[in-house]
């Protein structure tokens, strides 16, 4: 929503009257030297290499040196580009003006200096236009990304991005590179929740968009750091880490509709895998795996420490129980994700089955060794038993699965 002192003091030019798929938005302060070259060349680009109706908008804010007459003058010459003015600055305000009165269905922004590569404009588009993503960003800070810029900024940056994670929880990695496209449909939503109209503008959509679970591309870039960027580094700086506290008290105190948001963007559910995928299989593999990691590394360790006290059977018997109780404990609550006492009990009778069935591979494995070798050194003893308890191992996934998550799904707790 605009505020209605923008929109009386907003002027347009219409030069053509296409309706177009793409909006470039460019916000300008003070560029008439940079605006012309820079809106040419991407004008160029757009037409030699986008399939798409397209339109640049430049909007100005408040230039007070030529920006504005450069601008008119390009709105002329070049089909497709048309002036917004406003008479208060702020990046945020312009785009939220632009891209609340836009026609276009992909609404896109970018720095006027073209710091981006525009290969990389085509990838950031798509995904939206095909209905696959609702927001897309550039990034710097991919491995395949390649940025030429000074050391200085470049902490900033970082630093920047990992604040937002540590406070903000983001998973998206780059919240300020000058390069991004959004839906106009789930802007028209968005926009209204948006209060900076500065340069967190665009770090609290992209929060606000995650947090409604909407889908955010992200394209790596090739970025040229502009030497002549006006851009106030300490004040900025500041500037986010107030929007970054009032952001997240609106989060933490409930402030924002995001319930809502979720409901009316919220994808369905996904379709059930099929049965030989079950839900979860994955994540549970890795953990069990972890687990038993664990467990192997204590079996082993029980058994060396006790084998000369009490042989290598007694041995193996008392390192097998105590890991196996510890083990089916472990998976309980970390494998199966349950908690307190629900069939503690069952679990741990299946817990002493499975045991059984790892104490007759272990131990018929050593009995088959000292059969065949009158006298085995620790180390082929050692390597025979870990060959056993990676199959027991195997045999414990399938059946604490089969007893723990299945049943706990039939009973209504997945």
């Amino acid at each position: 929503m605009i505020d209605t002192t923008e929109v009386r003091a907003t002027e347009w030019i219409r030069p053509v009257a296409t309706a177009p798929i793409l909006d470039v938005v460019i916000p300008v302060y003070n560029e008439e030297a940079d605006l012309g070259p820079c809106v040419r060349r991407l004008h160029a680009h757009l037409r030699a290499n986008v399939p798409y109706p397209f339109r640049i908008t430049i909007a100005d804010n408040a230039s007070v040196d030529g920006t504005l007459d450069v601008a008119r003058s390009l709105a002329v010459d070049l089909a497709g580009v048309e002036v917004l003015h406003l008479d208060a600055k702020g990046r945020g305000r312009a785009l939220r003006a632009a891209w609340s009165a836009s026609p276009a269905p992909v609404l896109v922004y970018m720095d006027v200096d073209l710091s981006t590569d525009l290969a990389a404009l085509l990838p950031l588009v798509a995904p939206l236009i095909s209905g696959h993503s609702d927001l897309a960003i550039g990034t710097r800070l991919a491995r395949t990304s390649r940025v030429v810029r000074g050391a200085k900024r470049e902490v900033i940056s970082r630093g920047y991005n990992l604040l937002l994670r540590g406070i903000l929880a983001v998973r998206f990695s780059d919240a300020q590179c000058g390069f991004k496209a959004i839906r106009a449909d789930v802007a028209a939503q968005l926009l209204p929740l948006v209060r900076d109209t500065e340069w967190f503008f665009d770090t609290e959509l992209l929060v606000l968009a995650q947090r409604a679970g909407l889908r955010i591309h992200e394209v790596p870039v090739d970025w040229v750091d502009d030497p002549d960027s006006r851009v106030d580094v300490l004040a900025t700086a500041l500037a986010d880490l107030r929007g970054i506290g009032r952001l997240g008290r609106a989060l933490v105190t409930g402030a924002l509709p995001l319930r809502h948001l979720r409901d009316q963007f919220g994808r369905a559910p996904l379709a059930p895998p099929p049965a030989r995928v079950p839900v979860g299989l994955p994540r549970q593999l890795g953990r069990f795996a972890l687990v038993g990691v664990a467990s192997t590394v204590a079996y082993l360790l029980l058994y060396v420490a006790t084998r000369g006290v009490l042989g290598a059977q007694p041995a193996n018997l008392l390192s097998l129980l105590v890991t196996a109780v510890a083990n089916t404990a472990a998976n309980r609550r970390l494998t199966f994700g349950i908690t307190g006492r629900w069939r503690a009990g069952r679990h741990h009778l299946q817990g002493l089955v499975v045991f059984g069935l790892g104490l007759a591979l272990t131990s018929g494995s050593l009995a088959l060794l000292h059969a065949v070798v009158a006298a085995p050194t620790r180390t082929v003893e050692l390597a025979v038993l870990v060959a056993a308890n990676l199959a027991a191992t195997v045999l414990r996934f399938v059946l604490l699965r089969y007893s723990m998550h299945h049943r706990r799904v039939a009973d209504g707790r997945g």
